[in-house]
Protein backbone atom coordinates (compact mmCIF):
# COMPACT_ATOMS: atom_id res chain seq x y z
CA UNK A 1 0.00 0.00 0.00
CA UNK A 2 1.46 3.25 -1.02
CA UNK A 3 1.41 6.34 1.67
CA UNK A 4 1.57 9.35 0.47
CA UNK A 5 2.83 12.17 2.61
CA UNK A 6 2.09 16.07 1.62
CA UNK A 7 3.47 19.17 3.05
CA UNK A 8 4.71 22.54 2.50
CA UNK A 9 0.96 24.81 2.77
CA UNK A 10 0.54 27.53 5.25
CA UNK A 11 -0.64 31.09 5.49
CA UNK A 12 0.05 33.20 2.47
CA UNK A 13 -1.01 36.94 1.28
CA UNK A 14 -2.50 36.82 -1.82
CA UNK A 15 -0.47 37.49 -5.01
CA UNK A 16 2.19 35.14 -2.74
CA UNK A 17 3.93 31.72 -3.44
CA UNK A 18 4.10 28.13 -2.40
CA UNK A 19 5.67 25.02 -2.98
CA UNK A 20 4.10 21.92 -2.43
CA UNK A 21 5.73 18.52 -2.07
CA UNK A 22 4.27 14.48 -1.62
CA UNK A 23 6.07 12.21 -1.27
CA UNK A 24 4.60 8.61 -1.89
CA UNK A 25 5.78 5.62 -0.50
CA UNK A 26 6.73 2.47 -2.76
CA UNK A 27 8.54 2.23 -6.14
CA UNK A 28 5.17 2.04 -8.05
CA UNK A 29 4.52 6.03 -7.99
CA UNK A 30 6.97 5.89 -10.81
CA UNK A 31 4.63 4.44 -13.15
CA UNK A 32 1.68 6.31 -12.15
CA UNK A 33 0.13 9.84 -13.18
CA UNK A 34 -0.22 11.71 -10.47
CA UNK A 35 -2.04 14.81 -9.34
CA UNK A 36 -2.73 17.49 -7.09
CA UNK A 37 -6.28 17.58 -5.86
CA UNK A 38 -7.65 20.39 -3.18
CA UNK A 39 -10.80 20.63 -1.08
CA UNK A 40 -11.96 23.80 -0.41
CA UNK A 41 -15.09 24.10 2.69
CA UNK A 42 -18.19 23.24 1.45
CA UNK A 43 -17.10 22.00 -1.69
CA UNK A 44 -16.04 18.72 -3.76
CA UNK A 45 -12.66 17.84 -3.92
CA UNK A 46 -11.56 18.82 -7.39
CA UNK A 47 -8.42 17.94 -9.42
CA UNK A 48 -5.77 21.05 -10.17
CA UNK A 49 -3.02 18.98 -11.87
CA UNK A 50 -1.48 16.01 -13.03
CA UNK A 51 1.60 14.43 -14.26
CA UNK A 52 2.70 11.34 -16.23
CA UNK A 53 5.57 9.71 -15.46
CA UNK A 54 7.39 11.01 -18.78
CA UNK A 55 6.08 14.77 -17.32
CA UNK A 56 2.99 15.84 -19.33
CA UNK A 57 1.24 18.10 -17.49
CA UNK A 58 -2.89 19.30 -17.05
CA UNK A 59 -3.49 22.24 -15.48
CA UNK A 60 -6.73 22.94 -14.38
CA UNK A 61 -8.43 26.39 -15.76
CA UNK A 62 -8.86 27.36 -12.64
CA UNK A 63 -5.08 27.88 -11.99
CA UNK A 64 -3.42 27.76 -15.77
CA UNK A 65 -0.41 30.35 -15.77
CA UNK A 66 -0.20 30.50 -12.08
CA UNK A 67 0.19 26.63 -10.92
CA UNK A 68 3.15 24.48 -12.11
CA UNK A 69 3.29 20.51 -11.56
CA UNK A 70 6.71 18.88 -11.76
CA UNK A 71 7.61 15.17 -9.94
CA UNK A 72 10.75 13.40 -9.32
CA UNK A 73 10.75 9.86 -9.62
CA UNK A 74 13.92 9.34 -7.93
CA UNK A 75 12.61 11.02 -4.47
CA UNK A 76 8.93 9.44 -5.18
CA UNK A 77 7.72 12.99 -5.23
CA UNK A 78 5.87 15.13 -6.99
CA UNK A 79 5.63 18.96 -6.53
CA UNK A 80 3.29 22.07 -7.09
CA UNK A 81 4.48 25.24 -7.75
CA UNK A 82 1.84 27.86 -6.33
CA UNK A 83 2.16 31.70 -7.93
CA UNK A 84 -0.20 34.55 -7.88
CA UNK A 85 -2.07 33.01 -5.07
CA UNK A 86 -5.62 33.91 -4.41
CA UNK A 87 -7.96 33.64 -1.77
CA UNK A 88 -9.81 31.01 -3.88
CA UNK A 89 -7.18 28.86 -3.74
CA UNK A 90 -7.87 28.42 -0.05
CA UNK A 91 -8.43 24.83 0.43
CA UNK A 92 -6.98 21.41 1.84
CA UNK A 93 -4.15 20.23 -0.84
CA UNK A 94 -3.91 16.28 -1.54
CA UNK A 95 -2.40 14.38 -4.33
CA UNK A 96 -3.29 11.22 -5.10
CA UNK A 97 -3.07 9.04 -8.71
CA UNK A 98 -5.32 10.02 -11.42
CA UNK A 99 -7.53 9.81 -13.16
CA UNK A 100 -8.54 6.96 -9.67
CA UNK A 101 -7.12 8.19 -6.53
CA UNK A 102 -6.07 4.30 -6.17
CA UNK A 103 -4.31 5.13 -2.28
CA UNK A 104 -5.49 5.81 0.58
CA UNK A 105 -5.87 9.76 0.98
CA UNK A 106 -2.95 11.49 2.84
CA UNK A 107 -3.75 14.48 5.43
CA UNK A 108 -3.50 17.02 3.04
CA UNK A 109 -1.57 20.17 4.11
CA UNK A 110 -3.26 23.39 4.32
CA UNK A 111 -2.78 26.45 2.31
CA UNK A 112 -4.50 29.97 3.22
CA UNK A 113 -4.69 32.55 1.33
CA UNK A 114 -5.59 36.01 2.79
CA UNK A 115 -7.06 39.06 0.82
Amino acid sequence: QVQLVESGGGLVQAGGSLRLSCVASGSIFRFNVMGWYRQAPGKQRELVADISSGGNTNIADSVKGRFTISRDNAKNTVYLQMNSLKPEDTAVYYCNAVPFALWTWGRGTQVTVSS
